[in-house]
């Protein structure tokens, strides 16, 4: 495990969606190169009913999409998708699933792994908040950017529901507000930058 630590020095964008959101993945996708370095976890409000995302998702990158897995590495140039009714956190650069810590009500999956992240990742940390109900993530925003992370909210009008973005920015910690494709600009200039 430990001669994997030199390995933990690359990006994570974290992109946090619900409702609304593939439209987001998608769109945010299609201007993503698949060598630049980072990993890509897509982190979407499901409680009740299994993701397709990493069977929809691959006809929109090159990169390969991968349904997380207890004990997964995280490897950039991968696009990571979080399973339902699990909360995801990260250690030794691996992938970890515990049972959802909040099943009644809006989930809060985003800001559990957006905070595991914080405490538990050397690299570099991009959190994106992207359409959806709720205020799923926000609460983590200020912690992202403690560590020297940046933070970024869909453009409310660019997003189906643009509840989540809107929290984002109400937390005073947001970076970046933008439309999915500025989005993507924004983190292959980051990505460019540290590597």
């Amino acid at each position: 495990m430990k001669a994997k630590r030199q390995d933990k020095d690359f990006p994570v964008v974290c992109v946090g969606g619900s409702a609304g959101g593939l439209d987001a993945y998608i769109r945010l996708l299609k201007h993503l190169p698949a060598d630049m370095g980072v990993a890509i976890v897509i982190v979407n409000h499901l409680r009740t009913v299994d993701t397709q995302l990493h069977e929809i998702l691959p006809r929109y990158t090159k990169m390969p999409v991968e349904l997380i897995t207890e004990g997964l590495f995280i490897r950039p140039n991968h696009l990571f998708i979080i399973p339902p009714q699990r909360d995801l956190h990260v250690l030794d650069g691996e992938f970890r699933l515990k049972p959802i810590s909040k099943p009644r009500g809006w989930p809060d999956v985003i800001t559990v792994f957006l905070r595991s992240l914080t405490q538990h990742w050397d690299g570099k940390l991009i959190a994106v908040i992207v359409s959806g109900y709720d205020g799923d993530g926000a609460a983590a925003l200020c912690g992202i950017r403690e560590v020297g992370g940046i933070t970024i909210a869909q453009k409310p009008a660019t997003a189906a529901y643009p509840d989540m973005p809107a929290s984002a920015m109400e937390s005073g910690c947001i970076d970046f507000v933008l439309s999915p494709e500025d989005i993507a600009a924004e983190i292959v200039r980051i990505a460019r930058t540290d590597i």
